[in-house]
């Protein structure tokens, strides 16, 4: 059931204990969006996905990030609190990754076992 994403807006969707939430997400599909993710911002609005992915790191981030590793059926595999300027180990079964300011994962309900669903905006065709 693996999924191919292309850069652009999406709604990452967590049907939790406490109900479901809808996060507005930013796909990173390509080399070149990934390679970018969030370097460079001071905050997250949202989530950002980036796919394919099993790993990442958080040198010159200015902030802690929470990191969601999923399998290829978008279901969360481990959940885990990065400081900047840290090398994540990569995990073998992650397809994806979810990256968000730290804190908000639990929030959403965002923990390992949870499957998420990854749906384009109206009008848009990003997540497809």
């Amino acid at each position: 059931m693996g999924r191919r994403f292309r850069d652009g807006r999406a709604v990452l969707v967590v049907r939790g204990e406490a109900g479901t939430v809808s996060v507005p997400v930013e796909v990173a599909a390509s080399y070149r969006a990934r390679t970018k993710g969030l370097l460079g911002r001071d905050c997250v609005e949202g989530a950002m996905l980036l796919s394919p992915a099993n790993s990442v790191h958080t040198f010159r981030m200015r902030m802690a990030i929470d990191v969601a590793y999923l399998d290829r059926d978008l279901v969360v595999i481990a959940v885990r609190t990065m400081k900047p300027g840290r090398l994540g180990l990569p995990r073998v079964r992650a397809r994806h990754v979810v990256e968000a300011e730290a804190g908000v994962m639990a929030g959403w309900g965002l923990r390992g076992g949870v499957r998420v669903e990854v749906v384009a905006e109206a009008g848009a065709d990003s997540a497809a």
